[in-house]
């Protein structure tokens, strides 16, 4: 569906300020939508939001339908009178600029596992209510995973895979006995996604409010460690310990000289199909209660996905195998109506996958940090080239910063030797009649200036930021997701700048 002519900024909720050693949905983050209001923004793009696993992704999380508990508020929920000062005052102090997952996440933990053991004494009569209406509501996934998460604390946190037989199975007589063992701990995690979507929902009605539209991203894949896997595992390859045969990635390309091995493990599309894409289209209903559009990473796999052998330690040995095409979308139409979907149509793209996305109407991605290279479909990423129905980044939590990436050098981080970083720095200033000094600005207003409809940046780039504050670096498994902002650098000068130009561009 087209979308109107506006523009936004890529920030994830973990890099917002604030006290608590990570982005919260709270205060800070209502504070946030009122400076998207001051820059003329209509649109917030947030990264996917679920329960963060393995090396704290938000591509690899334990529930594609659960939230992720480190985000919740501590300071709604002192305003909801779960949470007393008194709590907090031996809350450890962190560092403002970055989040250091795993000390800042056993913190939380304590405070949080002691607001939902203490929620039926402390919530007033109408949270208890509400609390029970979303049990009710969500109970499709909401008793799965909350079993499933309490049966990974009793297993040290290990992979389902490796947990007894009787419960990687999930034999209904070891599932019922855990359900009464465990169950305080699962009434736990229950009441904490219910605090998590309560105060989700709340922040979503103040965007409304303030006419800002948020975005959301669910990856076309899900973790094998997570509660997708373990309670559907004939919608996956699989053998039969619950291993994946084949797994999920990219062959070679931009990021990467030998591909990306992500290892999810892939669907069976013919399953998928036999069930009316019934899990997908619960996925996308409940993806769509969150936001107003939603951006679905890696696009190209419901043409075609690379499928490796489990056994291969790169992605170079794989194949492209067919994926489920328009009828997966036929489907969710037909159940949802109208779906405000983003394409991420970037990385190795054929006609099949250009002629899916204009069938079903989806706008698709357009980064400008691609278009001044050696690449042959450079050109592509350039303005001139641009339909309306697209979307133009300057670049994506999976890129370098502007900045970052016009004074960037060779090494691991990059693919590009001196030679090609040196076309790409004179290209892109022959092209800007820049000197490069603003080169983030330049990149911003060429956005803004562009056909597309829909123009979206990091804050990263609004601050001019370097690449100490890049987001991720595919393939680096550790050291990612980690930046953090302080309301200092976003200065009147910025805001003002950044609302001047994207007024004058006819999107505010």
């Amino acid at each position: 569906m087209p979308f109107p002519r506006q523009a936004g900024i890529l920030l994830h909720p973990t890099s917002l300020p604030g006290r608590y050693g990570i982005g919260e949905i709270g205060p800070e983050a209502h504070r946030w939508l009122a400076h998207l209001n001051e820059m003329s923004q209509k649109l917030w793009q947030v990264l996917p939001m679920g329960p963060t696993g393995y090396a704290d992704s938000p591509y690899q999380t334990l529930s594609t339908f659960a939230g992720n508990p480190a985000l919740i508020s501590f300071d709604s929920l002192r305003d909801d009178s779960l949470l007393q000062e008194a709590d907090l005052q031996d809350f450890p102090t962190f560092p403002e600029n970055y989040v250091d997952y795993g000390p800042v996440l056993a913190a939380r933990s304590k405070i949080l596992q002691r607001v939902a053991r203490e929620f039926d004494r402390r919530a007033t009569p109408i949270l208890k209510a509400a609390w029970m209406r979303f049990c009710e509501d969500e109970s499709k996934w909401l008793e799965d995973y909350a079993l499933f998460a309490a049966l990974k604390d009793e297993q040290g946190n290990g992979p389902w895979i490796d947990w007894p037989e009787p419960l990687r199975r999930r034999e209904p007589a070891a599932l019922a006995a855990a359900r009464k063992k465990h169950s305080a701990a699962i009434q736990q995690r229950k009441v904490l996604q219910f605090l998590f979507f309560h105060q989700w929902l709340s922040l979503r009605e103040e965007a409304r409010k303030r006419g800002i539209s948020l975005i959301g991203d669910i990856p076309i894949f899900v973790a094998h460690d997570s509660a997708d896997v373990w309670c559907h595992p004939e919608l996956f390859f699989l053998d039969s310990n619950g291993s994946p045969t084949v797994i999920a990635g990219v062959p070679p390309d931009y990021f990467s000289a030998t591909g990306q091995r992500w290892g999810n493990p892939l669907y069976r599309w013919s399953v998928h199909e036999d069930q009316g894409y019934a899990w997908w289209i619960a996925r996308l209903r409940s993806t769509l209660n969150l936001y107003d559009i939603v951006r679905i990473d890696h696009f190209r796999g419901f043409a075609a996905n690379w499928e490796i052998p489990a056994a291969e330690s790169t992605a170079i040995h794989g194949r492209w195998v067919p994926g489920p095409g328009k009828k997966l979308f036929d489907a969710a139409h037909q159940a949802l109506g109208d779906l405000p979907i983003i394409a991420e149509d970037l990385g190795v793209i054929t006609p099949d996958v250009d002629a899916l996305r204009e069938s079903l109407g989806f706008p698709g991605m357009r980064i400008l940090q691609f278009a001044f290279g050696d690449d042959p479909k450079a050109a592509e990423f350039r303005p001139e080239s641009y339909p309306a129905n697209c979307v133009v980044y300057t670049g994506t939590h999976d890129n370098d910063t502007t900045v970052g990436w016009y004074q960037s050098e060779p090494g691991q981080d990059s693919t590009r030797n001196l030679d090609q970083i040196a076309r790409e720095q004179h290209n892109v200033r022959t092209y800007l009649s820049s000197n490069g000094s603003q080169i983030h600005w330049d990149l911003m207003g060429l956005a803004l200036r562009s056909n597309a409809n829909t123009a979206i940046y990091p804050l990263q780039d609004v601050l001019g930021l370097g690449s100490s504050t890049r987001m991720n670096t595919p393939g680096r498994e550790q050291g990612n997701w980690s930046w953090r902002f302080r309301w200092e650098q976003l200065s009147q000068d910025v805001e003002q700048r950044l609302r001047l130009m994207t007024q004058e561009a006819g999107r505010a």
